[in-house]
């Protein structure tokens, strides 16, 4: 309890106190509080272990709506910087965690996008604990996000779009690949998709994103024929849209849904085929071709628009086009 007592004192300092000072301050408290013990109020919660912290702020991001495999990353990510940090949350400090984010930059060759994720993840535990009163202050408040820099990150052409539909191998996998391209929906929502959810008149469908949050997308017409062929060919009474290609028949997972469109990628030739990609070439086309921002926000489910616009890449001919239409 007296460290805790020291370490709450020391986090009022001013910012501009060096370390040497505040090394000084926590010396003279010690000595201080020798032979002494200090009482918190009956209002203060108990201090628990790493373990049990972590569990309680897991368990408060999954009544916000993350996912398992979102909580299943905060839990390696925060598990793995308390082990080589060893020490208890209360006594973790700012340097601490700058000297854990160095470390595994140097280590592992982590880039800077990975290396501000960790950062992100961290704080988010931190910020939990000191809004339930179990810490003073957010040791990550004082370390800066990392800048990353603007990547342009890749779409799918036309021509590699249909290099994929010609090697689909099934009209399963064509309905998907048709469904991912037409509704950019996660792969996540994607998975958790039932006919039931599928209005094929309206050519629409629910959909259930982060946070359990629920919104129209919709597909085009190529699309409903495809789903309604795949659909007619079942012969199992499995709820799910999409399930598995052999019997018994179960929900498609999202790790199937990975592995196959791989398998169709290098049988087309193609590289780095994954899902989150078509969804990323929805928003690219959508912005391009006009369609304002706030519909292309509301069309892929996102809360914030910054979210929307590093989705979405502009093509710099059509800037230029704009740039005649509207300047000139």
């Amino acid at each position: 309890m007296n460290e805790r007592f020291i370490q709450e004192v020391l986090s009022y300092l001013p910012k501009k106190i060096p370390q040497t000072m505040r090394d000084f301050f926590y010396m003279a408290l010690s000595k201080g509080l020798v032979g002494k013990k200090v009482y918190f109020d009956a209002e203060a919660k108990k201090d628990v272990s790493n373990e049990e912290a972590l569990s309680q702020f897991l368990a408060s991001k999954t009544l916000e709506g993350c996912s398992e495999r979102t909580t299943k990353y905060y839990r390696a990510t925060i598990q793995a910087a308390l082990k080589m940090i060893q020490k208890s949350y209360l006594f973790i400090s700012s340097s601490d965690i700058r000297e854990y984010l160095s470390k595994i930059q140097e280590k592992g060759n982590a880039g800077k996008v990975t290396i501000d994720n960790v950062r992100r993840v961290i704080s988010s535990f931190f910020s939990w604990l000191e809004s339930e009163d179990y810490i003073s202050k957010n040791p990550v408040r004082k370390i800066k996000k990392t800048k990353t820099g603007k990547r342009v990150k890749d779409t799918y052409s036309d021509e590699t779009i249909e290099l994929l539909r010609e090697h689909a191998g099934s009209i399963r996998n064509l309905a998907i690949i048709d469904f991912l391209c037409s509704t950019g929906v996660r792969v996540g929502e994607l998975v958790r998709l039932n006919r039931t959810d599928i209005d094929f008149e309206k050519r629409e469908c629910i959909v259930t994103g982060k946070g359990n949050k629920q919104r129209k997308a919709y597909f085009d017409a190529m699309t409903k024929v495809h789903l309604q062929k795949y659909l007619q060919e079942r012969k199992d009474e499995e709820d799910a849209l999409f399930v598995s290609a052999l019997s018994p028949y179960r929900r498609l997972q999202i790790s199937g849904v990975e592995i196959l469109l791989r398998r169709i990628g290098r049988d087309s030739g193609i590289n780095n085929v994954y899902p989150h990609k078509f969804r990323r070439t929805l928003a690219t086309k959508a912005i391009d071709k006009g369609m304002p921002i706030e519909q292309v926000q509301h069309l892929l489910g996102h809360s914030k628009i910054d979210t929307t616009l590093e989705y979405a890449m502009v093509d710099d001919s059509n800037v230029k086009i704009s740039h005649k239409k509207f300047l000139e």
